[in-house]
């Protein structure tokens, strides 16, 4: 046998910056960023594209970014701003994804040059794709403007879109080269969107953290009455929880374990079977109850314990049950779990609880006692 065997490695590293007013004059870090990040030697141009969403209730953007960038001699704004609807729908409409790539390819955005955007998870998810796809990888900005994507999905490597039915079957592992929350972005939010991406940080702090899981049943009533310093607090952490394990664990998922994704696979053929009516995050929580309800009915976890998980649940104001989980003798549900093992492909892997603040990995689902925990999570 003759062979040639090819081994390089690829580092990867980018910040997460957390500052407010990020486009007023008197902030500098985002145009210093740009102005540092790479050749300094030739104009570079930033595409911005922002959530509909966003564009409405900080209504001020698109003329505070032309003034940010006004008279800026190594950086140019391209002049169109773009406005696409945001929300999990995006994933959904192939069109958007082709106007993005139209507008990186209409205004030139090289590798040398950038793609930033402004909005929640999902609006994240469909411009970061379509930046890793265009010349094989524009460098993409994400600006996430919600609790969720600020404490979870926007500081981490995924990107991708809806297909066949099945959430997220196109997608990319590309990182982005930088992260801006800006806390003025979720002055601006819904209760509803306040209290939804709480549920990214519960999940990380069950399966990692028992001390942060804690710091979150003393602060729930705080973050409900939308505590600014409580919940900016409960965001860096989560974050920091997050990126910690994408470095320290599998970031591209080569094998079958998805940790991160503890309490999802309910949660996303929930979304679907709502038609999206409700947000991720509040998939989740519903995901989590259900997990944890199973993590009890298998003995691993108290009945003291997954009642505490219950209780900050729903003093943060999450229902912890949807009917469609029931829906056709829960035959759905059991087509969601198979999805769930097809996304990622080889052995069935879920994260359960085997106490607060400890994950544990299991390859097989009791269906009937799954059955059971739904029922269970009807009269909680």
């Amino acid at each position: 046998m003759t062979q040639i065997q090819q081994s390089f490695q690829v580092p990867f590293t980018y910040n997460v910056i957390f500052t407010e007013n990020m486009f007023s004059l008197e902030n500098e870090i985002f145009i210093n960023f740009l102005k540092d990040f790479g050749s300094t030697t030739f104009r570079k141009k930033i595409l911005f594209l922002i959530d509909a969403g966003v564009a409405k209730t900080n209504a001020y953007l698109p003329d505070a970014i032309k003034n940010y960038f006004a008279n800026q001699e190594s950086i140019t704004l391209v002049s169109e701003i773009l406005v696409f609807e945001g929300g999990e729908k995006v994933k959904n409409d192939p069109q958007v994804l082709d106007a993005i790539l139209q507008a990186i390819d209409k205004h030139r955005i090289d590798r040398h040059s950038f793609v930033a955007a402004i909005g929640g998870g999902a609006f994240l998810d469909v411009t970061g794709y379509a930046s890793a796809i265009a010349h094989r990888g524009v460098k993409h900005i994400r600006i996430p403007s919600t609790v969720l994507s600020q404490n979870d999905s926007g500081v981490g490597v995924k990107n991708g879109v809806n297909f066949f039915g099945k959430k997220n079957f196109l997608g990319t592992f590309a990182p982005p080269i930088a992260v801006f929350n800006d806390a003025n972005f979720l002055r601006t939010l819904s209760d509803r969107d306040w209290r939804s991406g709480i549920s990214e940080a519960i999940k990380v702090a069950l399966i990692k953290d028992l001390a942060f899981f804690e710091w979150l049943e003393t602060n729930a009533e705080a973050m409900a009455k939308r505590d600014e310093a409580v919940m900016f607090h409960q965001i860096f952490r989560s974050a920091e929880l997050h990126v910690q394990h994408i470095s320290s664990g599998d970031p591209f998922e080569l094998g079958s374990a998805r940790p991160l994704d503890f309490g999802h696979w309910a949660a996303h053929k929930l979304e679907y079977l709502t038609n999206f009516e409700i947000r991720h995050g509040e998939a989740v929580a519903i995901g989590i109850a259900l997990d944890s309800v199973y993590s009890h009915l298998k003995g691993q976890i108290s009945a003291e314990e997954l009642a505490r998980i219950i209780t900050l649940l729903k003093t943060l104001g999450f229902d912890i049950y949807h009917p469609a989980l029931a829906e056709n003798d829960k035959i759905n549900l059991w087509k969601g779990l198979q999805e769930f093992q097809e996304h990622l492909g080889g052995e069935l892997t879920i994260t359960l609880l085997s106490a607060l603040g400890k994950g544990v990995e299991v390859h097989e689902i009791d269906f009937e006692l799954m059955k059971q925990s739904v029922d269970v999570l009807k009269i909680s």
